[in-house]
Parts: C-alpha cells; structure tokens; sequence
C-alpha cells in the first residue's frame, strides 16, 4: 500500500499546531506589511494582523510561498512517503496552485506529487485536506485521492458578508467611486465563491438581512443545485467576528439540526482584501468514497 503525505496551505484555516496534530503538512502563506515579510501562524498572529490592519498607512499585500520552498518540503516528504497530495487554494484567487502545478512537472516529482485545484478555499479547502488524509489513511492511492478530489472540485459554495469596502477598494477589487457611493449607502455586500470565481452576489446595508440572504443561499443550493449531491457540510468562517459566527451558527443549528457545523477565522492572506467583520456561510460535499463508510 502507498504511503501518501498530506499537504496544504494556511488558506485552509489548519494552523501549525492542528497540522502537526493531524499529519498534515500546512504551508505558511507570505503577506507583506509596509514590505516587510510575515508568514501566517508563525511570525504573525491573528491578533497582531488586525492591530497592524488598523493603520489607514498600512499598505498591505499578499504573496506565494517561494517554488524552493514547495520543492523542499516536497523533497523531505518523499523521503518519508511514496506519494504527495498537495492542496492549495483555489487557482481563481492566486497563482500559488499554477506554480505547484508546474513544479509537479519536474522529473522528480511527476508522478509522485499530485497537486489538486479543486478551487476551494478557507473551511471548504479545510474539508478537502481533511477528506483526503482520511482516504490516505483508508489506503487510496495518491492518484485515486487527487481523481476524486479533481472530480468533485465544484461541489462547494460560499456566501460571505463583507462588513466595510475600505479593503476591497485598497485592493483593487472596488473603483474608489463605487466604495465610496456604498460607504454613504452603508451597503454591505454579500460576495460568492463559485469554483474559481468571486462575484458580487446581493447588496444589503445590515448584518441581520446578510445573514437571510446567505440563509436563504445555501437553502437554494441544497433542495436544487446539490440535491443529488449526497451529504454536504455547513461550515462558518470569520474575520475577527467570533462573537457574530457563534450566533450564527446558534441560528443555523435550528434551520439544519443535522449539521455539524464548524466555525474557523479566515487566513490572514484572505483577510487582507476584506478586513475584520466578515462573516461567510459554506457548503461542500463528503465524497461517495467516504459517505459509503460512514
């Protein structure tokens, strides 16, 4: 039987700690403050981000673990391993999964190292990491975890209330224009991950009607676009909004008693673009590989 290793990033929300409790490698995530360098969970914390992020000065930015670092820890694994599966964050919002994707090419990785873009993010790409060290460990091969992976790569979707536009627009996602006419409306708007895309998906101005929006979302999307879809989780992620994902989850409980839902902080290389106070509602799928043994 393979022997296969487990590898992220820290957009999966796993931090150091989960990682090295679970057997899974998580691959710090670069962002600069004022061009200096941070990587997520190990030279800057949540709460020393957002105190920075605070500074209208700050000039915030994210980047890509450097190619001799994926390399190297590729080199070490399969040292220890036969295979790799390495799962990064949706190739629709960086380039960090093309440049795996390419050095998985070289003649000592092909074959051996499996790169998936099954364009997740945050807690649904926290699921998929988690679904493939559980498949690892039922004994599926590196090639038969990156087939099902690969195959269900659009069985997911996010809903996220983005709380101010102030970083969308320090970003470039928002003309100065249009941020500042939503500031003076206090439009809040609730955002979609669909595969690789994010799009605006409603315009709302309180957190209660962004919550039945997102409510009302994730209800569509079971009773139609997953119906078939077997078992799908609910999760909740945040940024710097622990007290509102509680509540929310509280609210979501009632609506869908069956779920265990689970509630992580956005990484920091995402938080860049949205600032503190988002709150995001997610769906994505359990594999019929697994929902055959649970």
């Amino acid at each position: 039987m393979s022997r296969v290793k487990i590898i992220t990033d820290s957009n999966s929300g796993i931090t150091q700690r989960q990682g090295k409790e679970m057997g899974i490698e998580v691959v710090p995530m670069p962002f600069f403050i004022n061009e200096i360098q941070y990587l997520e969970d190990i030279t800057m914390t949540q709460e020393d981000f957002y105190r920075a992020l605070q500074d209208d000065r700050a000039e915030v930015s994210t980047s890509q673990p450097s190619p001799e670092t994926i390399m190297e820890i590729w080199t070490q694994g399969l040292e220890e391993y036969d295979e790799i599966v390495h799962i990064p964050m949706s190739s629709g919002i960086s380039s960090s999964c093309a440049t795996a994707m390419m050095l998985a090419q070289e003649d000592e990785f092909e074959g051996r190292v499996y790169v998936v873009d099954n364009q997740r993010i945050s807690v649904t790409q926290r699921r998929s990491v988690l679904q493939a060290k559980e498949l690892a460990d039922r004994g599926f091969s590196g090639k038969e975890i990156f087939d099902i992976l690969t195959r269900d790569k659009l069985e997911s979707s996010i809903y996220i209330m983005v709380d101010t536009l102030k970083y969308l627009k320090k970003g470039g996602r928002l003309t100065p224009a249009v941020a500042a006419i939503g500031t003076v409306l206090r439009i809040k708007p609730v955002l979609q991950i669909q595969g690789d895309k994010l799009d605006s998906y409603a315009k709302v101005k309180t957190l209660k009607q962004a919550k039945q929006t997102m409510i009302k979302a994730i209800t569509s999307d079971l009773e139609h676009r997953f119906a078939d879809s077997g078992n799908m989780y609910i999760d909740i992620a945040h940024t710097q909004n622990q007290e509102e994902a509680e509540k929310f989850r509280e609210e979501l409980n009632l609506l869908f008693p069956r779920h265990d839902i689970h509630i992580d902080p956005l990484s920091l290389s995402v938080s860049c673009h949205i600032g503190p106070g988002a709150l995001a509602v997610t769906l994505s799928n359990e594999p019929k590989e697994l929902a055959a043994v649970h």
